[in-house]
C-alpha cells in the first residue's frame, strides 16, 4: 500500500496540476496521511529549479495548516485522533510523553519534541494531534511548525533545485539519518542557548 502512494505521489510531481497535488499532500501529510511531501517537492523543484521558493512556501503553509487541523482532530476528535496514533503504534509513547509534560520542563521538553517531529523523519502528524490532546499552547505549536517544517522543506526544495538527481539520491540513502542528526544538533544549540540566557539573567 505505501509502495503505491508512495509512486502515485511521485507521478503527480509531474501533473501539470503539481502545486494544488503538493498543497494536498502536504496537509493531509501533517494529521493522517503516511507520504511526506519531500516526495514530492524533490521531482518538483528539480523540473522547475526557479521555482524552488514558491514550492517550498506551499508545502510549508499547507503543511502547517494540515498540523493546526491534526491539533483540532487531538482536541476534540479524541477517538478518532487515537486510533491514527494506533495506527503508527505511538499510543504507548503518547502515555509516555503526557507523564513527561507534568513535570516543571515539560513546556521546553515537548518544544525540542515538537521541532524533531516537524524537521526529523519522525511522523510529525502524530505529534500534531499529541499536541491537541495535551491541549498544548496553539501559538507557540504554530510557530515551531512553521520553523520546523519550512527549514526541512526549504533545504529540499533549494539543494533539489541546485544539485538535481545527485542530492535526491542521496536524500533516498542518507537523508533521514542525516535529517535526524541536524535535527537533535538544532536542539541541542537551542538548549544551551537558553541555559546561557537563564545563567545571566
Amino acid at each position: 500500500m505505501f509502495t503505491q502512494l508512495y509512486n502515485k505521489c511521485l507521478k503527480l510531481a509531474a501533473h501539470k496540476y503539481s502545486n494544488y497535488f503538493l498543497a494536498i499532500i502536504s496537509f493531509l501529510e501533517s494529521s493522517f496521511f503516511p507520504i511526506p511531501p519531500d516526495v514530492m517537492i524533490a521531482p518538483m523543484a528539480i523540473a522547475k529549479k526557479n521555482d524552488y521558493f514558491k514550492i517550498f512556501l506551499i508545502a510549508t503553509i499547507f503543511s502547517v495548516l494540515g498540523g493546526m487541523f491534526g491539533y483540532m482532530l487531538g482536541a476534540y476528535f479524541f477517538d478518532f485522533a487515537m486510533n491514527i496514533v494506533e495506527f503508527y503504534n505511538y499510543e504507548q509513547k503518547v502515555i509516555d510523553l503526557k507523564n513527561t509534560l507534568t513535570r516543571g520542563d515539560g513546556f521546553y521538553t515537548w518544544l525540542g519534541i515538537l521541532f524533531l517531529a516537524g524537521f526529523t523523519p519522525l511522523p510529525y502528524k502524530v505529534f500534531t494531534i499529541v499536541s491537541g490532546l495535551i491541549g498544548f499552547n496553539l501559538a507557540i505549536f504554530i510557530l515551531i511548525s512553521l520553523i520546523s517544517r519550512g527549514l526541512r522543506f526549504f533545504i529540499v526544495s533549494y539543494l533539489s533545485s541546485k544539485f538535481g538527481s545527485t542530492f535526491t539520491e542521496f536524500m533516498n540513502q542518507y537523508g533521514q539519518r542525516w535529517f535526524t542528526i541536524i535535527g537533535i544538533l538544532i536542539v541541542i544549540l537551542a538548549t544551551i542557548f537558553y541555559l546561557l540566557i537563564k545563567f545571566y539573567e
